[in-house]
């Protein structure tokens, strides 16, 4: 649709609005029960990549307190800076999930409100790419769209690109690259209204 925000201008949006951004983000962490059932799927410890990672606050923040191993990837320099201005010890990687492709593999990958800004199409190729990067046995979890579909979301004072597959195609493509899909909740009342996908990678190739 002409009037959606040019999903290629993601990037110079999130480094302009990274400070307004994070000053903005709120900490109350309605997402606690998503993270946690998300957390009681990994062995204790694990390794989380939190893709899209942004300033490291409140996600990241709530993975470290709690012992995980969690490495931070974003495709913005300037929420980067930020979360390593937190945590300067911390695994920060600049890398750009459209572009994902790793012989890493963790025990568990989130992609909390930022696989939602990839194009339909990018979504399909990126999705296989996430299941090689879980470990035999580890756990996906996505925030998606409610349906198929484009729609423009709000980066502090921007709009941005948001897009959905169908929660049908969604099911389909972790199926048939052996994702077992634990939960997947549609416009949840009790997450702010964020619909969310989580699934686990089989434990062995059948």
């Amino acid at each position: 649709m002409s009037d959606l925000p040019d999903p290629a201008g993601l990037h110079a949006t999130y480094q302009r609005q990274a400070q307004r951004f994070d000053q903005r983000r709120g900490r109350g962490l309605f997402e606690a029960g998503w993270l946690s059932q998300f957390a009681d799927l990994l062995r204790p410890a694990g390794q989380v990549l939190d893709l899209g990672c942004g300033a490291g606050d409140p996600i990241a923040r709530w993975f470290i307190e709690r012992g995980f191993a969690l490495t931070g990837m974003d495709f913005s320099e300037n929420m980067l800076a930020l979360a390593r201005a937190r945590w300067p010890d911390g695994d920060w990687r600049l890398g750009d999930m459209r572009a994902f492709d790793t012989d890493e593999t963790w025990d568990g990958i989130l992609g909390w409100n930022s696989f939602f800004h990839l194009t339909p199409d990018e979504q399909r190729a990126c999705l296989p790419r996430l299941v090689r990067g879980l470990t035999p046995g580890g756990v996906l979890m996505l925030t998606v769209g409610h349906s198929q579909g484009a729609v423009a979301g709000t980066v502090g004072t921007e709009q941005v690109y948001h897009a959905s597959l169908s929660p049908a195609e969604y099911a389909t493509l972790l199926e048939a690259h052996q994702m077992h899909l634990r939960a997947f909740v549609i416009e949840d009342k009790t997450c702010n209204g964020h619909s969310v996908l989580l699934a686990r990678r089989a434990a062995k190739e059948d």
